[in-house]
């Protein structure tokens, strides 16, 4: 029996002694920080007059997007094991060390009620240092599978805040919070934006049309696909809002030339995520925690194709958790290219699958992540 706790509609008490605060730590990718400021803007909501400080690592997209976000932040000099660099390893625990050392040093200074990791290089350190001197800290888990740096944080965890059923498979199950992953509000706010979506794309709104995310900076396995089907979704007058990603824009562009066909839409980025969750009536996406939290609110038809190019092949353990409750279709990397755009215009055909997907994934979504989480940091502080 899954002994997962769900407390997306609890009501927790805010009453503490003194201002509050909280240290965040963990980056490293869009995927981490994102949720990190949500946290830190729900515990600001809840109590303003909560302080909080933010650890990452330097050299890391935190170090900046969190300052941007009007936070404070630490640097650790922290990095992660390098896969296929014997010499860079040599130095990971010396790195180690010195982290922790600043870390003690950061806690002894700001005096935190609480630390929270949200994964990443600087969780680690941080943590264990918090733990070391009697702090309480709260680990948000993002993945169907946790990394070895949260399973071993976990142990002396006060909460685990996870997204997924059968979590208690590397954590302690009393203490495991199933609060799901913070989204951006804004984003999955597509309610009656269909046209404006449509006229921003110049797509018409008689034609199917089908979103490809790859990421900021891209997914190889997705454009290849992509690009070896075009003239299936050509020949089939469906209409394609395809995000490359910055890595790989100009040589698909260099091939197919500026304005390669109406129906076909090539985007290095997109801006306005909540208009083309709206313009979609089919999503292909890798599967980031993030991401299908996202997807799970818009309840649109997913195909996911996940990255193996990640830390425990997570991304395939978190597609495969939606594929278990008929929410999403999964196509392997490695057939993608030979089956992504067949499997694509099959559902696009399919509207009773369709609808089963939609009604499915729609159960998965859970609103107000970022508050829920943010009264379990402050119950940790209360009940310490």
């Amino acid at each position: 029996m899954d002994q997962t706790k769900n407390t997306s509609n609890v009501n927790l008490p805010l009453q503490g002694a003194g201002r509050r605060r909280i240290i965040i730590s963990g980056g490293g990718t869009g995927g981490h920080i994102f949720p990190a400021v949500s946290i830190a803007n729900a515990l600001k909501k809840l109590d303003p007059s909560t302080e909080i400080l933010f650890v990452g690592a330097n050299g890391r997209m935190e170090m900046e997007k969190v300052p941007a976000a009007g936070y404070k932040i630490i640097g650790l000099n922290i990095q992660g094991i390098q896969r296929g660099s014997i010499i860079k390893n040599l130095m990971f625990p010396f790195k180690l060390i010195s982290s922790v050392r600043a870390a003690l040093k950061i806690i002894k200074d700001f005096k935190p009620d609480a630390a929270v990791g949200v994964g990443g290089y600087a969780s680690g350190p941080l943590l264990y240092a918090a733990s070391l001197k009697g702090i309480p800290t709260l680990i948000q888990e993002q993945n169907s599978y946790a990394g070895v740096t949260n399973k071993w944080l976990g142990k002396k965890a006060k909460k685990i805040c996870v997204a997924f059923d059968g979590m208690d498979k590397f954590f302690p199950a009393d203490r495991i919070i199933k609060t799901g992953n913070p989204v951006r509000k804004e984003s999955v706010s597509i309610a009656g934006k269909q046209m404006q979506a449509l006229e921003l794309y110049s797509l018409s709104a008689h034609k199917k049309t089908v979103v490809v995310l790859g990421g900021s900076l891209g997914a190889r396995t997705l454009n290849h696909s992509i690009q070896a089907g075009l003239q299936k979704f050509i020949d089939a007058d469906v209409q394609v809002i395809w995000q490359t990603g910055k890595y790989y824009y100009k040589s698909i562009i260099e091939q197919l030339g500026e304005n390669f066909h109406p129906n076909i839409q090539v985007r290095e980025f997109l801006n306005r995520m909540d208009l083309v969750y709206a313009a979609a009536d089919v999503i292909i996406s890798r599967a980031g925690a993030g991401t299908i939290a996202e997807l799970c609110e818009v309840k649109k038809p997913v195909i996911l194709v996940p990255s193996p190019n990640v830390a425990e092949d997570h991304q395939t353990k978190n597609a495969l958790a939606l594929v278990q409750e008929n929410a999403a279709i999964f196509v392997a990397d490695r057939d993608a290219e030979a089956k992504l755009v067949d499997k694509t215009l099959e559902l696009l055909k399919d509207k009773e699958k369709q609808k089963i997907l939609c009604n499915n994934i729609g159960k998965l979504a859970m609103p107000n992540a970022d508050e829920v989480i943010a009264k379990e940091v402050i119950q940790i502080t209360i009940n310490n």
